[in-house]
C-alpha cells in the first residue's frame, strides 16, 4: 500500500520544479496531479505543494477571481454554465472550483453540479473541479485559494468560485476574490428579509435570475427592491456602488451584461488600485491563517496537551470544570508551566 502512495505521488513530491513546468506548459494531467497533491493532509506532501506553489507564484494573478453565491434553487450552476460559456467565447479559459460547506455529511454538491454543466464540462477551454470541505470551512478555503493558483498558472484567465449557499462560506470566498456575485430569485421581498447585512455588504454585484416567462415581471420588481437597499448600505461617496441586474440562465438573456459589467468592475479597481489592495490584503490574511492552523496543529499535537487533554475534556462534559479553565489549563501544559 505505501509502495502505491509512493508511485501515485512520487513525481509531484520529488520534483515540484518539474510538475510545475508542465502546469504552466497547460498540462490538465499535471494540474490534476497538483491539486490532489494541494489537497492532501499528509505533511510530507503538504511540504511538496509548498514548494510547488513556490515555483508557481511567478506565473500567478493575471486572472478575473469571481466569487458566486446565492441561495440553494437560485440557478447557480445553470448560470455558471452560461456565464463561463460567454467568457470562452471571449477567448477566455474558465476554470470553476466550489466551496461546499455540507460536505461532511453529503459528499458536497458540486459533483452533482458538474453533471448538469454538461456543455461547458466538455469544452476544453473550461476546468470544473470540487473542493473537499473535510469538515471545516476555513480548510476548504485555504485549499481553495491554493487550487486557485495553480488554475492561474495552468493559463485559465477566469476563475469562478462557486459556494453552496448563502452563510457562512461567502465570508470566505468574498476573502479569496477580486469580485463577489451574488445570486438572488424573483419575488425578492422575502428573500431581502432573509438576506443578512454582512452578505448584502459583500457583495460586488447583485443579478436576479430566472428572469422569465411569467417571473419577469417579478425580476425586475426584486432588481428594483435590492437596488434601493443597495443604496441603503453603500455611501454615495463610494467608488463603486454594485449594481442589481437581471437575468435568465435558461434563456441566456441578460449574460452579457453580467460579463461587461464585471470587466467594467474590475478595470475600475485595477486602474484606481483597488484591486492591488485587495489582493495585498487577502494574501496578508491568509498568511495569518496559516499561522492559526500550523499552532493549533502543534498545540494539539504537544505531549503534554495530549497527556491532559482527555481528562480535561471529560471533566469539562461532566460540568466539573469550566471549558474556560480547562482551556486555561492546556496552555498551561503548553507551555510547561
Amino acid at each position: 500500500m505505501i509502495r502505491a502512495e509512493q508511485d501515485m505521488f512520487g513525481r509531484e513530491t520529488g520534483d515540484p520544479a518539474a510538475l510545475a513546468s508542465e502546469i504552466c506548459d497547460g498540462d490538465r494531467r499535471a494540474l490534476a496531479r497538483a491539486i490532489t497533491l494541494i489537497e492532501s493532509t499528509r505533511e510530507d506532501h503538504r511540504a511538496a505543494a509548498d514548494r510547488l506553489l513556490e515555483h508557481l507564484l511567478p506565473h500567478t494573478g493575471k486572472a478575473v477571481r469571481i466569487g458566486i453565491s446565492g441561495v440553494p434553487g437560485v440557478g447557480k450552476s445553470t448560470f455558471i454554465e452560461v456565464f463561463g460559456q460567454d467568457w470562452i467565447a471571449a477567448g477566455q479559459k474558465v476554470a470553476v472550483l466550489a466551496v461546499d460547506p455540507s460536505s461532511r455529511r453529503s459528499g458536497g454538491s458540486i459533483l452533482g453540479d458538474k453533471t448538469r454543466m454538461e456543455q461547458l464540462s466538455r469544452m476544453p477551454e473550461a476546468f470544473i473541479r470540487p473542493s473537499p470541505t473535510a469538515g471545516t470551512l476555513g480548510g476548504v478555503a485555504r485549499r481553495t485559494r491554493e487550487v486557485m493558483l495553480a488554475c492561474e498558472a495552468a493559463g485559465f484567465g477566469v476563475i469562478l468560485i462557486e459556494t453552496v449557499g448563502v452563510g457562512q462560506s461567502e465570508t470566505a470566498v468574498a476573502d479569496l476574490v477580486d469580485m463577489f456575485l451574488l445570486l438572488l430569485l424573483p419575488g425578492g421581498g422575502d428573500e431581502l428579509q432573509g438576506l443578512k447585512r454582512g452578505i448584502m455588504e459583500l457583495a460586488d454585484l447583485l443579478v436576479v435570475n430566472k428572469a422569465d416567462g411569467e417571473m419577469a415581471g417579478a425580476a425586475r420588481r426584486s432588481a428594483a427592491e435590492f437596488t434601493n437597499a443597495v443604496r441603503l448600505l453603500h455611501p454615495a461617496a463610494s467608488d463603486w456602488v454594485p449594481p442589481v441586474l437581471t437575468c435568465s440562465s435558461l434563456e441566456n438573456r441578460g449574460i452579457d451584461e453580467v460579463c461587461e459589467t464585471t470587466e467594467q468592475f474590475r478595470a475600475q479597481a485595477s486602474n484606481s488600485g483597488a484591486l492591488e489592495a485587495r489582493r495585498a490584503g487577502q494574501a496578508r490574511r491568509w498568511m495569518w491563517g496559516e499561522v492559526d492552523e500550523y499552532l493549533l496543529s502543534a498545540f494539539q499535537r504537544h505531549p503534554a496537551v495530549c497527556e491532559v487533554l482527555e481528562s480535561l475534556e471529560h471533566r469539562v462534559s461532566r460540568a466539573e470544570i469550566t471549558p474556560s479553565a480547562a482551556a486555561q489549563a492546556l496552555l498551561a501544559a503548553f507551555r510547561g508551566a
